[in-house]
Formats: structure tokens, C-alpha cells, sequence
């Protein structure tokens, strides 16, 4: 396979990443079921990682398009756009990394202050966070962010004279009333009939079973985008001069 057939394949390869990238930028930013629905309303952080990841691939994208006009029609200029371009997502792509690392105790702490926000004042009415954080609960079976104490906050629970529990912590495995999907429901015994599983450590378990797929999509992206600066700087040495001619006219 030639330098340019290598050339086309991986700049197709790296505005399909471009597209997932893009893609997981709108569901952080759309979505209103998961965990990251319980942070969108309070981080503006999360926001402002989602137009990033939105704006990278779309970048991408571009970039590929550019990457391929360049690769058939042999434009220098185009294949050291999709190079320069290249490189700045990589950096930036690194610099996130490395700040996420170096910075995982400080974003774990503000989590943290949001989802406890969260379910001090939970009333289970109609809020997005709320059912989502309800949905977290019944999905990975588990209750509160440490454990179900941190619930004993809620204002609701706190204040009122029946002892109240989070309906979607109910553990359907013990015996009672029936399970509701969400708000607050009426315990008959003083002991909550919940999880007893905290979500941070849930969470944490998912993160560390999958975080082999996550760090192999990570390098394999990483992979992609080197290879296509490299052939693409290989097509661009054997291009002698620029034949702008090749260009199509419409």
C-alpha cells in the first residue's frame, strides 16, 4: 500500500474518532438519565469540557476533510494543515490528561459537593438531576455517595416525623412494601430496607473494571493521529511543488 492510500486511510480513521469525539461531547451535554446528568446543572466545568470535546471533533472532522483533498490532490499546504492541526489536538488531548490526573482529588472533592447538594435538598419532584441520580441508584444498586447516612441530611427526612427513605435505594431483595422508582417512601421498621453500598464506590468499581477499554481507545486514538502526522509529513516531502491545478473547479 502506497504513502498516499496509507495516508487516505488513516485521515478517514481520524475524522471518524473526530465524530465519536464529537458525539460523547453531545451526550455529555444533552444527556438527562446517567451521572453525568446529576453534574451537568452544577459544574460549569463538565459544560465547558463538553464544548471542548465538541469543538475537537469537529476540528477533526474539518481537519480530515482538508487531510483528504490534500492526500489525492497532493497539496502541500493542506497536508501541513492536517499536520499542524494533528499536533494541537495531541497536545491538547495530553494536557487534559495530565490536568485530570494531577487534579482527580480536586475534581473528586467537587463531585462530591454536588451530589451532596443534590440529595440534601432532593424532594423528588420533577428535576432532571433528581431522577437521574434516582436512576444511578437503582441501576448500580447503591445509596447515597459514601453510604446511605448521607441521606439522614435530606431536609425532607431530617424534618419530618415518619422515618423516610430514598424510594430508589430500596433493596428489592428484602421484604416490604412495594419498590417505587422515585421520591421519598415511608419505612415501617426504623431500619431502612436500602443498599448499603455507597455510589462513590460503585463508581470507583466501574471505572477500575473498565479502565482498560477506556485507556486502550485513549492510546489507540493517540496511535491514529501520530501515524497520520507522519505520513502525512512523508506525503508532504515527496510533493516537489505545488500543482494547485489538480484541484477540482466546479
Amino acid at each position: 500500500m502506497g504513502t498516499k492510500k496509507k495516508m487516505f486511510l488513516f485521515v478517514n480513521l481520524s475524522a471518524i474518532f473526530g465524530a465519536l469525539i464529537m458525539g460523547f461531547g453531545l451526550w455529555v451535554l444533552l444527556d438527562n438519565q446517567s451521572f453525568i446528568a446529576v453534574l451537568q446543572e452544577s459544574s460549569t466545568t463538565l459544560k465547558v469540557g463538553s464544548y471542548i470535546l465538541i469543538a475537537v471533533g469537529s476540528l477533526s472532522i474539518l481537519m480530515g476533510f482538508f487531510g483528504c483533498i490534500g492526500a489525492i490532490y497532493e497539496i502541500r499546504f493542506l497536508l501541513g494543515l492536517y499536520f499542524t492541526c494533528l499536533l494541537l489536538i495531541l497536545i491538547a488531548q495530553v494536557t487534559a490528561a495530565v490536568l485530570i490526573y494531577f487534579q482527580r482529588d480536586l475534581l473528586k472533592h467537587e463531585i462530591s459537593s454536588i451530589v451532596n447538594k443534590i440529595l440534601v435538598n432532593y424532594t423528588g419532584q420533577n428535576k432532571t438531576s433528581e431522577h437521574a441520580w434516582d436512576y444511578l441508584q437503582r441501576t448500580i444498586q447503591c445509596c447515597g455517595w459514601i453510604g446511605p447516612s448521607n441521606w439522614t441530611e435530606n431536609v425532607w427526612i431530617r424534618n419530618n416525623t415518619q422515618t423516610l427513605y430514598p424510594c430508589s435505594c430500596r433493596n428489592a431483595s428484602i421484604p416490604g412494601t412495594e419498590v417505587q422508582e422515585t421520591g421519598l417512601c415511608q419505612s415501617l421498621v426504623p431500619e431502612w430496607p436500602v443498599y448499603t453500598k455507597g455510589c462513590l464506590s460503585s463508581v470507583e468499581d466501574w471505572l477500575l473494571s473498565n479502565c482498560g477499554v477506556i485507556l486502550g481507545v485513549c492510546v489507540g486514538v493517540a496511535v491514529i493521529e501520530l501515524l497520520g502526522m507522519v505520513l502525512s509529513m512523508c506525503l508532504c516531502k515527496s510533493v516537489h511543488q505545488e500543482v494547485y491545478t489538480k484541484v477540482p473547479k466546479y
